[in-house]
């Protein structure tokens, strides 16, 4: 099996970056680096881990796998070599793992002085929680964002993972890595970005924070504007049991709305909040008489803010997707293309998910210059899968 550096197409071609393998959000941002064309390699744990390998994993796809285990000198030095010749670091550990396998920031950047050094945690490298377990769920509940989602004033509903992982976690380590490269290049000297998917869930929360400070809002579900609480701004259930999206908050989206659902002559004042309850069941009892496809062939096209909600399989059967080319079938799976889009410099897919942990581990090592990688894997600092 042969390596190369330099096959991406995106903006970032070029740009080096030592991926200390993790879980969710780590993964996700050096898949969105490999995506733009930065050329990621990543460092594995010998036999990998659960949850975060195999070959539908795609949050690893666009680099090579290598194995090799950390608690061996040689393997440790390895890692150090590669970060002499790249711009980026990525792990994400709990704090003060990485410095006690050698490869914190202080020993990274003596190899590295331009190094960036991204550290994606969900409590942060400081406070009174820094050295506990969590998860995205944990994470999104302490941070206050949580406690707003969904429609039922009973209890919140979480969206899967990605408000914290993926939302306040890889995407803001991802900016931070791109704003420190940046600086980098200007000044010379590399920087800690400590992304921490709490700082990142809260700072989604501006519009929220503005609502609070402005008056009016309330931290109660489904009685704003924006979750649930203003009939023309929520999710409603078709004949057939799916449902439609509507959006209708400006005066010119609603007007047309209520036209096209036929209930123009009979809806109260919408801005009237003692007929909130007859509005909405008006709405309801209008969508029940239809299947989600006839009310997407009245809606679609239009500028009511009404959509049907698809599942992914579907959503990249929608023309609109299809014309863009939003979701591909590669390597014998649907998946999403990378985004966002550049003029000059597209992105493109390159590899698949690595089948196994270490299954570069020859190819990418000598790609990237390591000397005597055969005694590496001969003494079980690197392991070939």
């Amino acid at each position: 099996m042969t390596y190369e550096l330099g096959q991406g197409t995106g903006p970032l071609r070029g740009v080096k970056v030592v991926e200390i393998a993790g879980l969710g959000p780590g993964p996700h941002a050096c898949m969105i680096l490999a995506d733009l064309g930065a050329d990621v390699i990543r460092i594995e744990r010998p036999g990998g881990q659960p949850l975060a390998d195999g070959p539908q994993n795609l949050l690893n796809r666009g680099r090579p796998s290598v194995a090799l285990d950390l608690k061996q000198p040689r393997a440790t030095e390895t890692v150090l070599d590669l970060v002499e010749r790249a711009d980026v670091l990525v792990e994400g550990m709990r704090p003060g793992v990485a410095e006690r396998l050698g490869l914190g920031p202080e020993q990274c950047q003596a190899r590295n002085p331009r190094l960036v050094y991204g550290r994606m945690t969900g409590w942060g490298q400081d406070g009174p929680l820094a050295h506990t377990a969590g998860h995205d769920l944990n994470y999104i509940s302490v941070a206050g964002v949580l406690h707003g989602l969904g429609q039922d004033k009973a209890r919140p509903h979480f969206p899967s993972n990605l408000v914290g992982d993926f939302g306040g976690g890889s995407t803001y380590l991802v900016i931070g890595l791109l704003a420190a490269l940046l600086e980098a290049r200007q000044s010379g000297r590399g920087q800690v970005v400590d992304a921490a998917i709490v700082d990142g869930a809260a700072h989604l929360g501006a519009m929220t924070a503005a609502f609070l400070a402005g008056g009016g809002f309330t931290e109660q579900r489904a009685s704003n504007l924006l979750d649930g609480g203003a009939p023309y701004y929520d999710l409603y259930e078709t004949a057939d049991g799916r449902h439609m999206s509507v959006g209708a908050l400006e005066p010119q989206f609603y007007d047309l709305f209520v036209e096209l659902l036929g209930i123009k002559e009979e809806a109260p004042d919408r801005f009237d909040a003692s007929r909130t309850v007859e509005l909405r069941s008006l709405i309801a009892d209008r969508f029940l008489t239809r299947t989600q496809a006839e009310w997407v062939g009245v809606f679609e096209g239009t500028d009511a803010c009404v959509a049907g909600v698809l599942p992914i399989t579907e959503a990249a059967r929608h023309p609109h997707l299809e014309a863009r080319g939003t979701y591909v079938e590669r390597d014998g799976m649907l998946q999403p293309a990378p985004a966002p889009r550049f003029s000059r410099t597209a992105a493109t897919l390159s590899s698949p998910p690595s089948p196994e942990a270490g299954s570069q581990t020859r190819a990418a090592l000598t790609a990237w210059g390591v000397a005597d990688v055969d005694g590496l894997v001969a003494d079980g600092a690197a392991v070939q899968a």
